[in-house]
């Protein structure tokens, strides 16, 4: 199903962009200060190609997005698509990366911890933390952070790319829905998996008790975190657009905003397509690495 999606995200992309009812070539010429006259507009539209039809347009976009040319931007016609996503998509990469490696590490030690000590006044605050986390938008847990950290306390920098400090803020704001969303699936299904019988037997066989937890309940209990890990990497990059505003974050997901409010039609098209096909991959990713976590995928294929 790898081609066929692939080819159905293409074409939604290609497609929601051309039902935007004004016209991208009078768009065009108001970002470069043009006016719009009859003449123009009709040599604007056949430069751009709006003037053949539809199916025909959409497999030339195609055949170009292939080899990663998606056209010039509307802003600066010696700018291309691919140099500004080219020169945006580190930085978000960076970002996403950083708050990955947040979410890991803080989802899998206070997960387990609250499973360990469930009902104890720590899994209770853990889980008035995850509750808080869940219900705030990352917009304003990033204004508190930033209130708190940068204003009050002056140890961080507000905003812009540079050094590790810069990206402290926006990591933490960023992985903070996330984390809360894993804490509370990863305790309670390892609260699931301790009343298995397999954990009875393992115990019954002496067993240290830290084997049995990391050994066995925590592997087993980690299969469904792994799936949505995997829709959680792009979505932590596709997502990453409200904390890089905020942040003045210099990503792609900035990019597409400032096209959002230029009406740069081709950034938009290349970035919904990008993203798409970065969910799928990372889908088909996941997928690759359930069969070697489980041994009963591969038997039953």
């Amino acid at each position: 199903m790898l081609f066929p999606m692939l080819v159905g995200i293409s074409f939604i992309a290609f497609v929601l962009v051309n039902l935007i009812p004004a016209d991208p070539a009078e768009v065009a010429l108001r970002i470069n200060d043009i006016q719009p006259t009859e003449e123009a507009i009709a040599l604007m539209r056949e430069e751009l190609g709006l003037d053949q039809p539809f199916l025909s347009r959409y497999l030339q976009w195609l055949s170009k997005s292939v080899r990663f040319d998606f056209g010039a931007t509307f802003t600066n016609a010696n700018r291309t698509v691919a140099g500004e996503i080219a020169r945006s998509l580190p930085a978000t990469l960076e970002l996403s990366a950083a708050a990955l490696v947040i979410v890991i590490g803080s989802s899998l030690l206070l997960g387990v911890s609250c499973a360990l000590y469930r009902d104890t006044l720590f899994d209770r605050s853990v889980r008035l933390f995850v509750f808080l986390g869940t219900a705030m938008p990352n917009y304003w847990a990033g204004l508190l952070l930033m209130w708190l950290f940068a204003l009050k306390l002056d140890l961080l920098p507000t905003s812009g790319g540079g050094g590790w400090k810069n990206l402290i803020l926006p990591a933490v704001t960023l992985s903070l829905t996330y984390v809360s969303t894993y804490i509370r699936l990863i305790r309670n299904n390892m609260i699931e998996n301790m009343n298995e019988e397999y954990v009875l037997y393992a115990n019954a066989r002496g067993l240290k008790q830290r084997t049995v937890v990391f050994g066995h309940v925590l592997r087993n209990s980690l299969h469904s975190c792994v799936t949505a890990l995997g829709m959680s990497v792009p979505q932590l990059i596709a997502g990453a657009f409200v904390v890089e505003n905020v942040f003045a974050w210099p990503g792609i997901g900035r990019l597409c905003i400032s096209a959002i409010f230029n009406r740069d039609y081709p950034v938009i098209q290349a970035y919904i397509l990008v993203m798409g096909v970065l969910f799928i991959f990372c889908n088909l990713a996941v997928d690759i690495l359930h069969c070697f976590m489980d041994p009963r995928l591969r038997r039953s294929a």
